[in-house]
């Protein structure tokens, strides 16, 4: 039910990073569900990583190592291995172990990711047996392979990819995430890998990150829950006959930035687009707020409203709904009366109350679309904000019903 979502376009292979896809039966027999990503010696690595206190084993093994020297990245969907304590953690250790004996590096060198069922037992001999197929399967054209191996509830793989030209020379960026439900990432996503030529210092690459998921990644939201697995990584492979970025300035640092926000604008709203039973593909802007918090705290209690997103399923233009998640939103001292909102380019309230111009067929005609904007103008400043999200459909409750059966 993918919302605007096609067929992935060309994911351009990043020298000096691989993809290896293998199956382990982790949840069914034959499916490709474990990943093996290596990053060529030297490589710098970035990682932004979920904020929930329950995180996952190799979240907290890889946030340990992510600054270390890191050769190869380890992912297994089917089994998220969190709220599993010290035995998930020891598991965690043992896959790596075992890919880092088999590729002939320090256990250090590898990061684990995984995705799935919270709360039971990683199935640690069975990821083991894949870890030699994904090993000679790798390759720096398998990221297509690697966006459909690394997806549980999505209906369609991920992946977007930039290239620019600096001095003659041509760099690449190219990224793959998964996430359809649990979605309202606090620091990412999912599970997203970007990758880049680009030669790059590792803390101008962790800041470059950050920023990129906070204008993407952090502005979805599908059902309003962080996962404990959220992870994205960003690796620069230092292939490009480059000089090294290690500042963040100047025009070879502005067009990678500009590459990066791009890669992850793209597949951040592909995850919505492909949100969990969502026939809507919804734009919250909030413009006009005192600061960006408050924007914010407007766009995600529209955005999470359960009343609004049946709405929006229905095609309803029931604008109240609209008017009572702005004020509920807890800005201080709000104004309501120089409150406008638009659904498209219709008024729909004006001052804090129905807008004389709009009529009821105006608000179908944008409700029935696939694709909405919903405008918040707020009067009390020059701060904005945009959020993307979904409606909320009959199928989003049948598969979090059936998601273990």
């Amino acid at each position: 039910m993918a919302v605007g979502l096609g067929p992935l376009s060309t994911l351009h292979p990043v020298p000096g990073f691989e993809l290896g896809i293998a199956s382990a039966g982790i949840k069914r027999p034959g499916r490709k569900d474990v990943v093996v990503m290596r990053c060529a010696e030297g490589s710098s690595v970035a990682g932004v990583f979920t904020l929930n206190a329950f995180c996952a084993a190799p979240v907290i093994l890889a946030k340990k190592r992510v600054l270390g020297s890191v050769r190869y990245l380890l992912t297994n969907t089917g089994n998220a291995n969190a709220g599993t304590g010290e035995p998930g953690l020891l598991n965690a250790q043992r896959t790596c172990s075992a890919l880092a004996k088999l590729a002939g590096v320090d256990e250090s060198a590898v990061l684990p990711f995984s995705t799935g069922v919270i709360g039971e037992p990683l199935p640690v001999e069975k990821i083991e047996g894949a870890l030699q197929a994904a090993l000679d399967n790798l390759s720096e054209a398998n990221w297509a392979d690697a966006a459909t191996g690394i997806m549980t509830t999505d209906t369609l793989p991920k992946g977007a990819s930039r290239q620019f030209v600096h001095d003659g020379v041509t760099v690449t960026v190219t990224g793959i995430s998964k996430g359809a439900g649990m979605i309202k990432p606090n620091m990412a996503t999912m599970l997203g890998y970007i990758a880049t030529d680009a030669k790059v210092a590792q803390a101008v690459l962790q800041d470059l990150l950050r920023d990129a998921a906070n204008k993407s990644f952090n502005r979805i939201t599908i059902d309003g829950d962080t996962s404990t697995n959220d992870c994205c990584m960003l690796i620069a492979t230092g292939r490009a006959a480059l000089p090294e970025i290690t500042q963040a300035s100047g025009d070879l640092f502005a067009k990678l930035k500009e590459a990066v926000f791009s890669v992850c604008m793209d597949v951040a709203q592909a995850i919505v687009r492909d949100g969990e039973g969502a026939t809507k593909f919804v734009t919250v802007q909030v413009n006009g707020g005192a600061t960006h918090q408050e924007c914010l705290d407007v766009g995600y209690a529209v955005a999470h409203s359960p009343l609004i997103k049946t709405a929006l399923f229905a095609s309803d233009p029931n604008w109240g709904r609209i008017l009572a998640a702005v004020g509920r939103a807890g800005v201080a001292q709000l104004d309501v009366s120089l409150i406008d909102v638009f659904l498209g380019e219709v008024c729909i309230a004006s001052r804090g109350c129905r807008a004389a111009s709009y009529t009821e067929e105006q608000g179908s005609a944008v409700m029935a679309e696939e694709e909405i904007t919903i405008r918040i103008e707020l009067g009390r400043g020059s701060c904005s904000e945009t959020i993307w999200t979904t409606d909320l459909s009959h199928e989003y409750v049948k598969i979090n019903a059936e998601y273990r059966t």
